[in-house]
């Protein structure tokens, strides 16, 4: 059951959002004919055991409509009170992203973030403002707007998602909640001044760990997500909790750079995947969070490859940074802890 009244999501949320919110992804039995639910409650009870206080559902790892629906299911189900579920509204069309925000609602998910089709092609920012709105106002459920580039809205503005549009999406959908803020790259610049003008309205986030000590120091930044903490381990929760604290904020950047391995391998391998193909290396990020006790195992087609040398590097990297790195082969992950 959804953790607010009706019309309550955005005093809710800033209230309540805190901590790291990562990302649970479907896994399928080895068939790739069916979800492993055994898999998938693993990964949830995993996010509960390293202190993330939410997750995103995801959306984008070939799952059909029903599939996607008895996931959500599984995850809410498993989650209950311990998590804040956030359902990753990521579809080909405006028809399909309001069917899967209605499913969420209905299903008991706590927020819903939007992404943008492929083929949505807006012409003015006022398209991006009604696409937004009818996602909102088919769930009522609280709307993480997310924020960046890479939906090729800087054809229509410089910053992507320029101060205008975010204020009139805050003042006229009473149910967006948080604004997860990459906006304007390179640089920190646009994400600076979304914090200065949103920061005591809405729950404002930089997703990037790296960024976190310089937001929490200046915005008191709480909640950081979604992302895929997953590849740090419980480093993530640990550093935001003991960077939010004064008397604990030397331990919290003692802990910044112990995970600095980890962090640059990561930068190393993934970030170009992203920034070269739009896409998010999802095979990668199941690897990442196998090496730190999660499920891993299958997920479906189209994505990216990983390979041995990109394992490599990010295993070695995790284990420089000090996490608890499994000792298994990595010929183990392809099936997952929990096979089916």
């Amino acid at each position: 059951m959804t953790k607010y009244a009706s019309g309550e999501a955005r005093q809710w949320a800033l209230e309540s959002l805190r901590g790291a919110c990562g990302c649970v992804q479907p896994t399928f039995a080895s068939s790739l004919d069916q979800l492993n639910e055994e898999a998938i409650r693993f990964d949830v009870r995993r996010e509960i055991a390293l202190g993330m206080s939410g997750v995103l559902l995801v959306s984008e790892c070939g799952t059909t409509p029903d599939e996607f629906r008895e996931f959500t299911r599984i995850v809410v189900d498993e989650a209950g009170d311990r998590l804040v579920t956030v359902l990753q509204a990521s579809e080909p069309t405006l028809g399909s992203t309001v069917a899967a925000a209605e499913m969420g609602a209905a299903a008991g998910v706590d927020l819903v973030m939007p992404s943008y089709p492929l083929y949505f092609n807006p012409t003015s920012h006022d398209d991006v403002f009604e696409f937004t709105k009818r996602i909102a106002d088919a769930s009522g459920l609280g709307l993480i707007i997310f924020a960046m580039d890479q939906w090729n809205f800087g054809r229509l503005h410089a910053a992507g998602f320029p101060m205008f549009l975010l204020e009139r999406m805050v003042d006229e959908i009473p149910q967006v909640v948080a604004i997860k803020n990459e906006v304007g790259g390179p640089g920190v610049g646009g994400i600076a001044a979304v914090f200065e003008r949103f920061n005591d309205q809405v729950i404002v986030t930089d997703p990037l760990e790296f960024n976190a000590p310089a937001w929490i120091a200046n915005y008191g930044m709480r909640f950081m997500g979604t992302s895929n903490y997953e590849w740090m381990g419980d480093g993530v929760p640990r550093m935001l909790a003991l960077l939010s604290d004064s008397s604990t904020w030397d331990q919290g950047m003692d802990l910044y750079w112990q995970l600095a391995p980890a962090r640059r391998a990561h930068a190393a391998v993934c970030t170009p995947l992203v920034a070269n193909s739009g896409l998010v290396p999802r095979m990668h990020w199941k690897y990442q969070g196998w090496l730190n006790g999660f499920n891993g195992g299958p997920i479906r087609q189209p994505h990216m490859r990983i390979s041995a040398a990109q394992m490599s590097t990010l295993r070695n990297a995790a284990v420089a940074s000090g996490l608890d790195v499994t000792k298994d082969d990595d010929a183990l992950f392809y099936a997952g802890r929990n096979p089916r």
